[in-house]
């Protein structure tokens, strides 16, 4: 991605200010919020490394394919935030990811949970708003908007 682009994340920075220096390692993401945009940016991006090394040792899948996977990922919301501060060892936000899928458009609502060990933040796990609460989610047996590979219904719907 060119560093001069607007960021995917929806800040209002170019990749180069805002995500790059996440993902190259050159800085890490102050707050739980800073850690959510980078890790859709490297959605966006299929930086799978980023993702894995993001994603706290507890509860992280042994590995991300992108392989397989027809989801482009198009706009993030971020809809509420809880905690997560610089100075908070804990935190939640909550967003919209945006989304096309095999020519169809859809939203995934997800409010996420961080947590902060020594002085660096992680994704610990997710709760996916029901296809009630989130008519555009992807269906049952499509496959899972993370990136995980597995079809909806058995990771993220869960």
């Amino acid at each position: 991605m060119d560093q001069h682009s607007k960021c995917p994340c929806g800040s209002s920075l170019t990749y180069g200010q805002c995500c790059a220096p996440c993902h190259t390692g050159e800085k890490l993401p102050p707050t739980a919020e800073a850690l959510m945009r980078s890790r859709f940016t490297a959605f966006y991006l299929q930086d799978n490394a980023y993702l894995l090394a993001t994603w706290d040792a507890t509860t992280r899948p042994a590995s991300i394919s992108f392989a397989n996977d027809p989801t482009r990922w198009t706009r993030l919301e971020i809809v509420g935030i809880q905690k997560g501060r610089a100075t908070d060892s804990k935190g939640t936000v909550s967003f919209n990811a945006y989304f096309e899928q095999e020519g169809e458009k859809g939203v995934m609502g997800e409010t996420s949970r961080f947590r902060k060990l020594a002085g660096r933040w992680f994704y610990l796990d997710g709760t996916v708003k029901d296809s009630a609460e989130n008519a555009l989610a992807p269906g049952r047996n499509g496959l899972c908007p993370c990136g995980s590979g597995k079809k909806f219904k058995r990771c993220c719907m869960k």
